[in-house]
């Protein structure tokens, strides 16, 4: 046991860090009100360079040019929506992590429970389709070469 702790020592500090965020110092906001809803709204747009990242986690220069564009927003008082708004209307609904539910982004929503319900029906008619035969009975020629043995022992 003492050997298992002694070994997953050294991967202690990483279990202590936070998540990474490429937020660079001189992007903070000296608000730490306002620098809290930065980082709120960024972390629901995408990096749209690294496109599996929020922009507060990305390196990419276009994810700091979003970054302080909404520090920018709200500098200017704009409110959390008509941030997000902006961003949206400037670089469309993919910069969304989240996207809208809406009917033009309902094939989006949709797709993982017809994905699940078709491969639910694929298995269900797999299953019915392989369903064991019931065994057959004993032919006259193996019925009588039972009770033979059976005889003999």
């Amino acid at each position: 046991m003492l050997a298992g702790l002694l070994a997953a020592l050294p991967a202690l500090p990483l279990g202590l860090a936070g998540p990474a965020a490429a937020v660079q110092p001189d992007e903070v906001m000296r608000d730490p009100g306002l620098e809290a809803r930065a980082r709120a709204i960024s972390a629901g747009l995408r990096c749209l360079v690294c496109q599996n990242q929020s922009i507060d986690d990305s390196d990419a220069p276009l994810a700091r040019d979003l970054r302080l564009i909404v520090r920018e927003r709200l500098g200017k008082g704009d409110g959390d929506d008509a941030v997000v708004a902006y961003v949206v209307r400037r670089y469309g609904e993919f910069v969304l992590l989240r996207p809208v539910l809406a009917w033009h982004t309902a094939l989006l929503w949709l797709t993982p429970a017809l994905v699940v319900g078709i491969g639910g029906l694929a298995l269900w008619r797999l299953a019915r389709r392989r369903r064991p035969s019931p065994p057959a009975g004993l032919s006259a020629a193996e019925e009588e070469a039972v009770a033979e043995l059976m005889r003999r022992g």
